[in-house]
C-alpha cells in the first residue's frame, strides 16, 4: 500500500476588491466620457409660448393700426350740443306737478330710547314720509312710521327741520297725525282728490323719501282697486288702491297723486319678497283718510259711526247654523238699530232660543264676517244714511228678507 500523499491546501484565491469610492481606475481602461446635462422641457415650451404670445400681440397691434389708426388725437375738443327742442306735453305736466306737489311733502325721522351703561340714550329708529294737511301744521303719515318713537322730527321741502308732536293715530288703519309749529313759515297743504271714482289705468305719481333719498318722484298707473291688506296690528283694510309706481322703504306715509296733482291715497305697503319694490304697492284711499284725519285732529282719536248693535263672532255664529252675514245678539237702546226696530236674539217663555236679525249687506256690499262688518262702518261719517239688508225670523216658517234705511250715529 502506497503511502498517502501529504494533504496540500488549495491555492489562495485573490481577494475580492472592496467597493470604495477611492478605487483608482486601471490605466488600461479609457477615461469616462463627460455627462451631458438633460434639456429642461418645461422651460423650452415656456419660451415657445412667450414667443407665440408676442407674435400675436404684434399682429393685433398691426391690425389695430390699420383699422383705427393712432389711439390718441391731440385735436380732440368737446362736441357741440344738439338742440332737443321743446319738452313733450306730458313731460311738462309731470315737471309742473312735481314742482308744486313736492312742497307739501315732508321727510319724517324718528328716534327711540335704548338702554346703555349710562342710562337711556336716544338713537335713530326709522324714517318715512308724510304730507302737510293744513296751514296750522298738521302732518299726515302712517302709524307704523312713528310707532315706538321717543321723538319725531319733520324736514320740510326747503330743508327746514321742525320737531313734531303726535296728535293721535289709528293703527287699525295705519294712519297717524302729527303737529309742528310753523313758526311763521307759510305751509302749503296738499290738494285733495277723491278715491271713489278711480279707475284702473289712471296715471299715478308717488313723492316720498325711499331709502332716505328725499323728494323722490316715481310714476305708474293704478293697477288694481278694492284690494285688502293686513296692517301690523293684523287688522284688514279694505278698499285699498294698488299701483305699480315704485314704492320702497321710506315711501310709507307719502302721498299718491293723480295726474292733476291731487291726493288720492297714502302709500302704506308693498308686496315684495325682498323688501324692495316689485311693482305692486298699496295706498290707503283718500276718502277713508278724509274721514279719519279730521276726527283725530278734533279729539285725538277716531270713533266710526255705528248701528248700535252687538254681534256674535262669525265662528260662533257658524255653530248656530248662520252661514252668511252676522247675527245680532243685542240692540243698544236709543241707537240707530233700536230706532229702526231691529231684533236681537232672545229666548221665549219656554227657554227656547230665538234668532235675532242677521245683517246681510250694507249699501249692497255683502258682509262676509264680523270683522268685515266693523270695517264697513268705518267707510261712513256720522249721520250718513245707509241701506241695510237683513234676514228676519231665521230658521222658521216666517223667515223673510228685509231692506231698511238707517241713519248711522257716532255713539259715545
Amino acid at each position: 500500500m502506497e503511502p498517502s500523499q501529504p494533504f496540500e491546501s488549495p491555492p489562495d484565491r485573490p481577494p475580492r476588491p472592496t467597493p470604495s469610492t477611492d478605487i483608482e481606475q486601471s490605466s488600461s481602461l479609457p477615461p469616462p466620457s463627460p455627462q451631458r446635462p438633460r434639456a429642461d422641457r418645461s422651460s423650452f415650451w415656456q419660451w415657445i409660448s412667450l414667443a407665440l404670445s408676442g407674435m400675436a400681440l404684434l399682429y393685433a397691434g398691426v391690425l389695430t393700426w390699420e383699422r383705427v389708426g393712432p389711439l390718441y388725437d391731440s385735436d380732440a375738443r368737446p362736441r357741440s350740443v344738439t338742440q332737443r327742442g321743446d319738452l313733450a306735453a306730458d313731460e311738462k305736466s309731470t315737471i309742473e306737478l312735481y314742482q308744486y306737489a313736492s312742497k307739501s311733502v315732508v321727510y319724517i325721522s324718528t328716534n327711540q330710547y335704548n338702554a346703555a351703561l349710562v342710562g337711556l340714550v336716544e338713537s335713530p329708529r326709522g324714517r318715512g314720509s308724510g304730507f302737510i294737511w293744513d296751514e296750522k301744521g298738521y302732518i299726515v303719515t302712517n302709524s307704523h312710521v312713528i310707532e315706538g318713537s321717543s321723538s319725531i322730527s319733520v324736514t320740510l321741502h326747503d330743508k327746514t327741520v321742525r320737531q313734531a308732536t303726535l296728535v293721535g293715530h289709528l293703527p287699525s288703519k295705519d294712519l297717524a297725525v302729527l303737529k309742528i309749529d310753523p313758526q311763521g313759515k307759510k305751509l302749503i297743504p296738499i290738494d285733495l282728490g277723491s278715491s271713489y271714482d278711480l279707475q284702473v289705468g289712471q296715471k299715478t305719481f308717488a313723492i316720498g323719501n325711499p331709502f332716505g333719498l328725499d323728494q323722490t318722484l316715481t310714476t305708474g298707473i293704478i293697477s288694481g282697486l278694492e284690494r285688502s291688506i293686513k296692517t301690523n296690528t293684523s287688522k284688514i283694510i279694505h278698499g285699498v288702491i294698488q299701483t305699480d309706481a315704485a314704492i320702497n322703504p321710506g315711501n310709507s306715509g307719502g302721498p299718491l297723486l293723480d295726474s292733476a296733482g291731487r291726493l288720492i291715497g297714502v302709500n302704506t305697503a308693498i308686496a315684495s319678497a325682498t323688501g324692495a319694490s316689485s311693482g305692486v304697492g298699496f295706498a290707503l284711499p283718500v276718502d277713508l283718510v278724509n274721514r279719519i284725519v279730521p276726527a283725530i285732529i278734533r279729539q285725538g282719536s277716531y270713533q266710526p259711526p255705528d248701528l248700535g248693535v252687538q254681534i256674535l263672532s262669525s265662528r260662533q255664529a257658524r255653530l248656530y247654523g248662520v252661514g252668511k252675514g252676522v247675527l245680532i245678539t243685542k240692540v243698544r237702546q236709543g241707537g240707530p238699530a233700536d230706532k229702526a226696530e231691529l231684533k236681537a236674539c232672545t229666548r221665549d217663555r219656554y227657554g227656547r232660543f230665538r234668532y235675532g236679525d242677521i245683517l246681510l249687506e250694507i249699501d249692497g256690499v255683502p258682509i262676509t264676517d264680523d270683522q268685515h262688518y266693523l270695517d264697513l262702518q268705518e267707510n261712513y261719517n256720522d249721520g250718513d244714511l245707509v241701506t241695510i239688508k237683513l234676514l228676519r225670523d231665521f230658521n222658521t216658517r216666517n223667515q223673510k228678507t228685509l231692506e231698511l234705511d238707517i241713519r248711522l250715529e257716532t255713539l259715545k
